[in-house]
């Protein structure tokens, strides 16, 4: 008796459905059959499409919200560099004999007569004064 109530599964081959023999087909349900599992390789090849298909959006989005942290950074970034490749330049001059010296007087020339120039009397005090005022202007607006 249990032999007669035991199904057997079946597959119909034109369909390639699923089908319990034994039984009425006509009102139960066909499945497919179950796809077989994917290999690791093809899973990883197809995460990372994925994730180059959506790069352009995550970038352009991370963008669009820290532009203005993003600016910051690269300025700063720039201000180091650019700070020290003077520093490099101004070692390399310095390392030249005669050139450290001269540009020392040179340095001592002009602020004696910077000195002589603008800051002994009032009156060239008040044109440096006026001097810088309009400088400001001319940069601030």
């Amino acid at each position: 008796m249990e032999s007669e109530q035991q199904l057997n599964i079946n597959t119909t081959a034109s369909q390639g459905l699923l089908a319990l023999e034994g039984a009425e087909t006509t009102n139960l349900p066909k499945l497919p059959p179950a796809p077989e599992p994917e290999p690791q390789w093809q899973q990883v090849s197809r995460q990372i499409a994925q994730f180059l298909e959506q790069l352009p959006d995550y970038l352009s989005r991370f963008f669009n919200e820290y532009s203005q942290s993003l600016i910051t950074v690269a300025l700063i970034f720039a201000a180091i560099v650019t700070v020290k490749v003077v520093l490099a330049i101004l070692d390399a001059i310095n390392d030249i004999p005669l050139l450290s010296p001269t540009f020392e007087l040179i340095g001592i020339g002009y602020a004696t007569w910077f000195t002589s120039r603008y800051l002994i009397k009032a009156s060239t005090r008040q044109e440096l004064a006026e001097e810088i005022q309009v400088l400001k202007e001319q940069i601030v607006g």
